[in-house]
């Protein structure tokens, strides 16, 4: 099964608790404490909403299958690509236990490795910078964590290029929830967009798809929670709103500011993704990232042949507007001066 699913079904708390697929009607009803009709209801209503659903482009394999698109029982299945077990990781397959084989395997392991132990540092220094009291404070550890992205992103277009692998792009979806949720889709673009990845929002269904290298995906998707968590806490810390009548302006307020910040993180994550990259590889960098965004932007035109650009939203509020600046200016990730000083003194 693909890392995904298995992360998905850990962030739920899904696991099997029933004996036997045939029994699970009676387990269920036995522990709901309720009839059989009440079974089957719910399962003619899941249908039925599965049935009123959208068709979406398939983003990874199915449950059960590997990637190179067969099913764990050898039959043949859908496609696409997954982290998981391939047919060279299967000691059942045609040169599976070849010196070549065994060698491509490990090498596979060892970077999956190496990527949860990056993941894990920006993970955690993402944590710090949500819970403290200092501005100061967490702006650095944002800093760092983008630093750890960034570069971390740059190393696997060069491991690639080595290779001679480009690599194809993959997708993720992510919530995107209201209220506000066009400036939270907002947020999610620029970010995306400052890691070299698109997002494409369905606002009916109440998420974005993020189209990108895998590396890029999960930085992404670390750093957008972690932003809109900062976000949220000075949003509300900031209090309601009323003007000289009495009357509630605490929802412009809080749409502009999130506008705001969005806008603001733009600017400043740009920058420093730019920062980033010329101070890395120089020109043999250049054509490598080109490719990499020709990569998702074709994938993009495929997943969504008739997409189109939406307009941005108005904002009402200026003091919304200079708070959520002002809010961004704290959160933001502002420069290698302050990273690079931040690595010295640990």
């Amino acid at each position: 099964m693909d890392d995904l699913w298995r992360e998905q079904l850990a962030v739920l708390g899904a696991a099997v608790w029933w004996d036997d697929d045939d029994g699970h009607p009676d387990a269920w009803c036995e522990r709901e404490g309720v009839e059989d009709a009440a079974y089957v209801t719910c399962a003619i209503e899941l249908v039925q909403l599965l049935e009123s659903l959208p068709r979406l482009p398939r983003l990874g394999p199915l449950p059960g299958t590997s990637s190179t698109g067969t099913s764990s029982t050898g039959a043949s299945s859908g496609t696409g690509t997954s982290s998981g077990t391939d047919a060279s990781d299967r000691t059942d397959a045609p040169g599976a236990n070849s010196p070549g084989a065994g060698a491509a395997s490990r090498e596979r392991v060892r970077e999956r490795d190496v990527d949860q132990r990056t993941l894990g540092r920006v993970r955690a220094l993402l944590a710090k910078a949500e819970s403290t009291e200092f501005p100061e404070e967490a702006e650095a550890l944002s800093a760092r964590a983008q630093e750890l992205m960034a570069r971390h992103s740059i190393d696997h277009a060069l491991l690639a290029a080595e290779k001679g692998d480009v690599g194809g792009a993959a997708g993720r979806r992510i919530a995107v929830d209201n209220p506000y949720d066009s400036p939270k889709a907002v947020l999610l673009t620029v970010v995306a967009d400052a890691n070299r990845c698109r997002a494409v929002w369905h606002r009916e269904l109440g998420f974005s798809t993020v189209v990108g290298h895998p590396a890029d995906l999960a930085a992404v998707e670390m750093l957008f929670t972690s932003l809109l968590v900062q976000a949220t806490s000075a949003m509300v810390h900031a209090g309601p709103r009323r003007d000289a009548r009495g009357r509630s302006r605490t929802r412009s307020f809080r749409h502009a500011f999130l506008n705001a910040y969005a806008a603001r993180c733009g600017e400043r994550l740009r920058e420093a993704a730019d920062r980033a990259t010329a101070g890395a590889g120089g020109t043999v960098l250049v054509p490598v990232l080109a490719a990499r965004d020709r990569a998702v932007e074709q994938a993009v035109g495929t997943m969504f042949p008739n997409l189109a650009e939406g307009r941005a939203g108005s904002v009402s509020n200026y003091e919304g507007w200079v708070a959520g600046r002002a809010a961004a200016d704290l959160a933001s990730l502002n420069g290698r001066r302050e990273i690079t000083g931040a690595y010295r003194r640990s």
